[in-house]
């Protein structure tokens, strides 16, 4: 096992190498105000039984949690993911996405979720089209990993380890949460990131295992590029170093934070139409690149959907400051009620198209949704919950770019599949309208359980009245009928005579 511990500081909040206390397994010091993220990198064996069994039947998993609490954007780590717990998996063979393993190794890690199997529950993505892209998709709304810091606690910690399981206890506070395994790599990746915050300094290595920590800040070499980031610090390698040493690096950077922000909201009155209105800070792209263009990438449950065929009239798009529909996932099915579905839901790519003459200026954008039949509850109504959006500009790098040797780079978002690899993304940051989360909500008229049963009755009576009226009809017709086929017979017999 490998760690990595990155503490991201601003420049007037950092710590004096002598204030430093390093021995062979351990580094303490003060409090420190920063971000801070913590990668290891395990090999298979290093992994619950489980875990590796599911491993060993797939091609690709990466899991991306992304806290539905706001954070403000870093340098090092501004990709978002839209709140919640994104699924992205490729199996190693076809019949394996029909197994419920995969399911049941979520449930266990991260507690109740709606998945049965990936052919059932989770949404196929075009390889075709997208090649670098997983083959399946699956999206829950886990909004803390409160169960899971308790589940990596029973593997990782013994049972007379408080302080361990006090650690892992703690992801219930983290900001967001990565897996990775890809099956040429034979290991896997974790890391969890906390929010800027008091942070103490004080880490201990595990014994026979490798411990970097990095205490950094944002910094501008001279040979910096102009697709680059570049990170000044003190770096500490537990067991080889006796003191930190001082360092000054740059590199490629796919993702970047931009200077605008977004908030999103339902149009009111919502009804089972609902518009979804974004309210963005500024239209001016991030570089003076005429390559640039803004998206807006939707994770929508499935009692909201779109609707392609709404979504394919140019006129009635550019009204909504809407360019084009650039992807939905497999085709959704516009009738299904929701308490029928098996399918999470869909995503959506839009591109949007900011008012050339709004420059700095704020505007807004509108994407129309529709929402699905949900179940009867008492009152008439229901409320359907929907992450904010990814909004981002996404812009063509400078030609042989190579963005793989990133340190911090936080690949398989989702939307990063639908580009090319050459793609840079600079983030805009979502701010809440109200409250302190990034969800929206909506709600949803439905069939009130406490007034059904005069529905119910009224029913009943009007097909009841409806067969009689029926039945006295053909009546009716059949006596006429008996009657007219009598005097044909008696005037044909009159002939015969």
């Amino acid at each position: 096992m490998r760690q990595r511990t990155t503490f991201f500081h601003h420049n007037d909040d950092g710590v004096e190498p002598a204030d430093l206390k390093i021995t062979i397994d351990s580094l303490s010091g003060p409090d420190l105000n920063a971000i801070r993220e913590d990668k290891i990198t395990l090999e298979l064996q290093e992994l619950p039984g489980d875990l590796r069994t599911l491993l060993a039947a797939s091609s690709q998993l990466h899991l991306r949690w992304e806290s539905p609490e706001p954070r403000k954007a870093t340098e090092l780590w501004p990709s978002r993911v839209t709140p919640g717990l994104h699924v992205f998996y490729t199996p190693s063979t076809d019949g394996k996405a029909e197994t419920g393993h995969i399911c049941r190794n979520l449930r266990n890690a991260f507690g109740v979720m709606d998945c049965r199997t990936p052919k059932d529950s989770f949404t196929r993505l075009p390889k075709n089209e997208f090649k670098h892209s997983t083959e399946y998709h699956y999206y829950t709304p886990l909004k803390s990993l409160e169960h899971f810091g308790l589940f990596a606690a029973q593997y990782a910690c013994g049972p007379s380890d408080p302080a361990c399981a006090k650690r892992y206890a703690s992801i219930a506070g983290a900001t967001s949460f990565d897996f990775s395994y890809d099956a040429p790599a034979d290991n896997a990746k974790a890391s969890v990131m906390w929010p800027n915050a008091k942070q103490p300094l004080s880490i201990s290595s595990i014994p026979g295992h490798r411990l970097e920590i990095g205490i950094m800040t944002p910094d501008a070499p001279p040979y910096v590029g102009p697709d680059e980031l570049g990170v000044a610090g003190l770096l500490v390698v537990l067991g080889e170093h006796e003191k930190p040493n001082p360092t000054l690096f740059a590199f490629p950077a796919r993702h970047k934070a931009s200077r605008a922000s977004f908030s999103s909201q339902f149009v009111s009155p919502t009804g089972l139409h609902p518009s979804l209105r974004l309210n963005i800070s500024s239209a001016k792209p991030p570089t003076a690149d005429e390559s640039c263009s803004m998206y807006a990438h939707l994770t929508l449950p499935r009692a909201i959907f779109g609707d392609r065929y709404q979504l394919q009239d140019e006129l009635f798009l550019a009204s909504k400051n809407l360019t084009k529909l650039r992807y939905m996932s497999e085709s959704v099915d516009l009738e299904a009620p929701d308490y029928v579905m098996e399918l999470w839901g869909s995503s959506m790519l839009f591109e949007l198209s900011p008012p050339k003459a709004a420059g700095e200026q704020p505007w807004t954008a509108e994407i129309p949704l529709h929402t699905r039949y949900l179940a009867p509850t008492p009152g008439g109504y229901q409320t359907s919950s929907m992450p904010y959006p990814a909004v981002f500009w996404a812009c063509e790098a400078e030609q042989g770019t190579k963005f793989a040797n990133s340190p911090f780079d936080r690949p398989h978002v989702g939307y990063d599949a639908l580009f090319n690899t050459e793609t840079l993304f600079w983030h805009v940051e979502p701010k809440p309208v109200s409250g302190d989360l990034l969800i929206n909500h909506v709600t949803v008229p439905v069939l009130d359980t406490e007034k059904s049963a005069w529905v119910n009755f009224g029913t009943a009576a009007v097909v009841l009245l409806g067969f009689g009226w029926v039945l006295w009809k053909l009546g009716q017709v059949t006596s006429r009928s008996g009657l007219s086929s009598k005097l044909v017979e008696d005037k044909s017999a009159k002939k015969q005579q």
